[in-house]
């Protein structure tokens, strides 16, 4: 069975010489990515990919879910990038024993002036590193959910906008599992990516070694861009050109996880309990527009959508007890997807 027939109508592609100067704007703007990735290789070793996407989730608006083993510079990265840009920072470490309002603040009462005052939490920062997020109970993840997707807070009968840029990025553990609390798959959709780090090099472990254990100081970092630089930033990525070829393929991608029977995969169908939601599409069009500027580029090609697509898509797949008995993982059944479905 083949896919069902796009619509015919979409939007034009712009004139030539419209294109031509948007792609000139967005080179001139985008020139601040390389500062920013030399000023990152200063205290991050390796870990290319991790910073690569900060970047993309920060100029998208979106936020990152991080999952790997401790010590592997997951703090140090958005501490980092939060002094390259010149952002408040509030780390986070969630435990079992933490309460909504530790998170986002309370009522206290003022005996002098017998009223109610306003206590902010940390979350009222630019970069929110949520620590093991998975060590929350259900109502603190909720809360935190809600921050991000809402951009503000309501203490007592107060609402109050969150800062822009806001950025949140939450860290889980892959091993430990006593004391944790899973976050459903509803929750885990609002994270536009989900990277898994894994272990540096030896060459980039031993430039740790020496980095960490010589006697000269620490290189330090130097502020680059304004944070009203990156809302600036974010507006002139959703101007990235995409045509409609590029848009066919993202929604080939997602709709070959929901119904991969209709795109010649019809193996996957016993593996696949649920596949992307819309959010994922969104957010896959969003990362390779984000991904398309970060090269300085003012227009998207397929290499954009397949860079993103595996860390879209991780957390929005859900196996089958079939698939988890024959230890076939998330990563397989994308790898399998963008190996089969056409490219424009």
């Amino acid at each position: 069975m083949e896919p069902a027939p796009y619509p015919t109508a979409g939007t034009s592609a712009p004139a030539p010489d419209a294109l031509r100067e948007l792609i000139e704007r967005i080179q001139q703007a985008s020139s601040f990515v390389d500062l920013i990735d030399q000023e990152m290789q200063k205290s991050i070793v390796g870990q290319k990919d991790m910073v690569q996407k900060l970047l993309v989730a920060l100029l998208a608006d979106g936020h990152i879910m991080l999952e790997g083993m401790p010590g592997l510079a997951k703090t140090l990265a958005i501490r980092t990038l939060s002094e390259v840009v010149d952002v408040g920072f509030s780390r986070i470490q969630f435990t079992p024993d933490l309460l909504p309002a530790d998170l986002l603040g309370t009522m206290i009462y003022s005996p002098r002036s017998e009223e109610f005052t306003v206590k902010k939490g940390p979350i009222f920062s630019n970069f929110i590193l949520a620590d093991e997020i998975n060590r929350a109970p259900a109502k603190v993840q909720s809360a935190l959910l809600e921050a991000m997707q809402e951009r503000q807070v309501t203490i007592g009968s107060e609402t109050f906008k969150l800062p822009e840029p806001f950025l949140v990025m939450a860290t889980m553990n892959p091993v430990e599992q006593e004391g944790t609390y899973p976050l459903p798959e509803a929750q885990t959709d609002r994270f536009m990516l989900k990277v898994v780090l894994d272990y540096p090099r030896k060459e980039e472990e031993r430039n740790i070694i020496r980095q960490n254990t010589g006697a000269a100081p620490r290189s330090q970092v130097r502020k680059v861009i304004r944070p009203e630089d990156i809302v600036k930033a974010r507006q002139l990525v959703r101007e990235v050109y995409m045509d409609e070829k590029i848009e066919r393929y993202i929604v080939d991608i997602v709709y070959a996880t929901r119904k991969p029977a209709d795109y010649r995969m019809p193996d996957l169908a016993s593996l696949i309990s649920f596949g992307g939601s819309p959010r994922a599409s969104i957010n896959m069009a969003l990362g390779a527009k984000a991904y398309a500027f970060t090269k300085r580029r003012g227009y998207v090609i397929p290499e954009d959508v397949r860079a993103v697509c595996p860390d879209v898509l991780r957390h929005r797949i859900g196996l089958t007890y079939e698939a988890e008995a024959e230890n076939i993982s998330v990563n397989e059944i994308i790898d399998k997807v963008l190996n089969t479905v056409e490219v424009p």
